[in-house]
């Protein structure tokens, strides 16, 4: 607390003492004890606290779903005010935390940030997180399989308690079926169809995170699958000899592509922009319900269905954490159980709101509260979860990511 009048010794000691009574966990002492205190302290601590949560803003309905459903029942049911931070990437979230932890910068603007993948190693490698805390979440202890791969590990890094599971995502192709009838089920089936339809097919810029994501599935199908990659990347010899193959691939598409592949879209919303325009007949998601979403809104036409293809789609789990120096620690541990609850998951799971699986074990639910998402209309644009689940294959580890993300500037967006 700075202050920059001339008081009285007395004056700023009741000063201190109605800063803490404002902020219970604004010390380090007091930020410890939430993660020993009962549930029924830590949410009366809560209560009162604003909690900033930063996050990718992108897309309208995920902002619409944190800001007219989760806020209003934190606000009425404990009394916690959400105030959701867009971010145009996830990565500046990252770098903005480095900067405040190299200014000692104790009193963050951030409480709750959204993050998986090598953006949850490069702020557990910098210690930008606050310590294990999921322990503490009643949803997570009730309803999540702790020991799942996916929720134990983000991208191969274990997660060690620092954040905790919102919710998953699977790989989708998204295409119109009135232009594709029988969509391609290999990369090799889908080069002969963007080469059979000249302009109707690219993907994001890297590093887009869906665009990483589809040049991934092609290093899976052209270098021979995705075990050999369950290792590090330091420990695979001669790796960029292995990667090429998945160079040739994408340069051999981009004379078929898009304005001839002499640009990329900027981002996944740029994407589906053209999509939903009719400019390019297939688009991508990472969220397997979203096109349903998109079709309950107008957006993209009734005739848009998803597939995987044969050999499977990525599949991982995205995650809530708490940065290090949080300002309303005990505000953040309530909206993150809250928004892991089975009703804050169903809402979630359905279309009309954002359209994204749950991260909650379903064996773990009551009759009532399985019986409530199965009753969820996932909309004709959605494969069935039992079909996503066979198709599901994992993730590459996040020391991979960067080496691709620099080949493919390197190797297809130079060439």
């Amino acid at each position: 607390m700075k202050n920059y009048l001339v008081v009285t010794s007395g004056i700023l000691a009741l000063s201190l003492a109605a800063c803490a009574q404002q902020d219970p966990t604004s010390n380090a002492e007091d930020a410890d004890n939430l993660l020993v205190d009962d549930w029924q302290q830590v949410s009366e601590l809560a209560a009162g606290q604003k909690v900033n949560i930063y996050m990718w803003g992108g897309s309208e309905n995920i902002n619409r779903y944190l800001d007219e459903w989760v806020a209003p029942r934190l606000k009425e049911d404990h009394n916690v005010e959400l105030n959701r931070v867009p971010m145009s990437d996830s990565q500046d979230i990252i770098n903005q935390l480095l900067d405040e932890k190299s200014a000692a910068k104790t009193a963050g603007s951030m409480d709750i940030i959204w993050i998986n993948g090598e953006n949850f190693k490069t702020a557990k490698d910098n210690d930008l997180l606050w310590q294990e805390f999921s322990g503490q979440l009643p949803n997570f202890n009730d309803y999540v399989d702790q020991n799942a791969p996916d929720i134990a590990s983000d991208f191969g890094e274990p997660v060690e308690g620092l954040e905790a599971p919102w919710g998953k995502a699977q790989f989708v192709f998204v295409h119109d079926k009135n232009k594709s009838e029988n969509p391609p089920k290999s990369m090799e089936e889908l080069a002969q169809w963007v080469e059979a339809n000249p302009g109707q097919f690219t993907y994001p810029a890297l590093p887009d995170f869906t665009g990483s994501a589809f040049v991934r599935h092609v290093l899976y199908e052209t270098t021979g699958g995705y075990e050999q990659y369950q290792k590090p990347a330091a420990d695979i010899d001669d790796l960029a000899t292995q990667l090429e193959p998945m160079w040739d691939y994408l340069n051999a598409l981009e004379p078929y592509l898009w304005r001839e592949g002499e640009t990329y879209p900027e981002s996944l919303v740029k994407q589906d922009q053209l999509f939903a325009t009719g400019e390019i007949g297939m688009t991508m998601s990472y969220d397997p319900i979203l096109a349903a979403s998109e079709v309950l809104k107008g957006r993209f036409p009734e005739s848009t269905r998803t597939f995987v293809l044969d050999a499977g789609t990525l599949a991982n789990t995205h995650f809530l954490s708490i940065p290090f120096n949080s300002s309303a620690k005990a505000g953040a541990m309530v909206a993150i159980n809250e928004m892991m609850s089975p009703e804050a998951q169903t809402a979630k799971l359905s279309p009309e709101n954002w359209g994204n699986l749950t991260a909650l074990d379903l064996d773990k639910l009551s009759a009532e509260q399985q019986q409530a998402m199965n009753d969820v209309e996932l909309g004709a644009a959605t494969l069935s979860l039992d079909e996503l689940e066979e198709h599901q294959i994992p993730e590459l580890s996040a020391d991979y990511i960067e080496i691709i993300e620099k080949g493919w500037m390197e190797n297809v967006a130079k060439e």
